[in-house]
């Protein structure tokens, strides 16, 4: 068997310097490399059978190249599992692993999990909430690098990333708006989340806005899920001055309000419009005609945290406080056919 390649001989085959060689393939950050010369290495590495020896790098350099995410719940969440998703594929892309560990909420369960964090030496943990939660990072994740994912905290050195609440209910109302509606019902959630509070505050914004005044009658509040969605939109839908349009907290509760509008003879858009909220698929897609919904940002959400974290691991340990960012991700609207203007 011949000799194995070297960096030296991939360097000579490529016509560029060792340096260039290890950054290329090393995947180092803040490097300037042209496309041509990254694609000359690494041709030449495949040609000649050579691999940066990756074991041997995060000696060096004292990492393990992996990732801890730890959920509460998201990893058994269809519509949240697009977190997940964006967290692997980006940390695949930049050359990590990821650990992904689920507490079901137990703070017990959460202690031992963080405990296997460090037993793995994972260089850094993304903490992560099934929907936007005010979070208290763990004193035991305290030693490492944390970035709050779906999540915010009172620390504000810890950076974090959660969807634009306020605007996605700024969205959503306005596109009922725009259609020419302006007895606009709002079902509700009855839990204090910034989720509640944020899409309320959204949609008040848009009303002020558009010159249509704010109703509380018009308001409902129930438990966010089909039976909720259905008890509000009913009660909503039975006065002699019903909304013409109604913005439902999430795509459950909307769900709900399908079945109500059945029940009391109303056609979806011809008597009533209807806005969701998170672009769950299953649901969107599948009730008839297709909900108008507002997508919440997860795949992006899980692409920034894993982003960030490494630019984070790039930086000096004594400049990674002052650099911390709170980044509000925009929620796009999906439109699809449960909106038409008012008869």
């Amino acid at each position: 068997m011949g000799q194995k390649a070297s960096i030296r001989d991939v360097a000579a085959a490529a016509g560029v310097s060792v340096t260039t060689v290890s950054h290329v393939l090393n995947n180092k950050s803040g490097t300037r490399v042209s496309p041509d010369t990254r694609e000359r290495v690494e041709s030449a590495a495949r040609r000649l059978g050579y691999a940066a020896n990756g074991l041997a790098r995060g000696l060096r350099l004292q990492r393990s190249h992996t990732l801890g995410l730890l959920s509460d719940v998201i990893a058994t969440t269809p519509h949240a599992g697009r977190i997940i998703l964006g967290a692997q594929e980006t940390a695949s892309a930049r050359g990590w692993v990821l650990m992904l560990l689920t507490t079901g909420g137990d703070p017990e369960v959460e202690r031992r999990e963080i405990q296997a964090l460090h037993q793995h030496r994972v260089d850094g943990v993304l903490y992560a909430t099934m929907y936007h939660q005010v979070v208290a990072v763990p004193e035991e994740l305290r030693p490492m690098p944390v970035v709050l994912l779906d999540a915010t905290s009172a620390d504000l050195a810890v950076p974090s990333v959660v969807p634009d609440e306020p605007g996605g209910g700024r969205v959503a109302t306005a596109e009922l708006l725009a259609h020419g509606h302006r007895r606009i019902g709002f079902v509700t959630n009855v839990d204090d989340i910034p989720a509640t509070r944020g899409r309320l505050a959204g949609y008040r914004q848009a009303l002020e806005a558009a010159g249509v005044p704010f109703r509380p009658d018009l308001v409902r509040a129930e438990v966010s899920d089909s039976h909720g969605g259905h008890r509000a939109a009913r009660d909503l839908l039975s006065g002699p001055d019903r909304p013409t349009a109604l913005f439902c907290f999430n795509d459950r509760m909307a769900m709900g309000a399908w079945r109500a509008a059945a029940e009391l003879g109303l056609s979806i858009p011809g008597d009533l419009s209807v806005v969701g909220f998170d672009n769950q698929e299953l649901i969107a897609e599948g009730l008839y005609p297709g909900l108008t919904t507002v997508a919440l940002p997860h795949y992006e959400m899980g692409a920034w945290a894993v982003q960030t974290m490494v630019d984070l691991l790039d930086q000096p340990k004594g400049a990674r406080r002052r650099t911390a960012a709170q980044v509000v991700m925009p929620c796009p609207l999906v439109r699809r056919d449960s909106v038409a203007p008012p008869r």
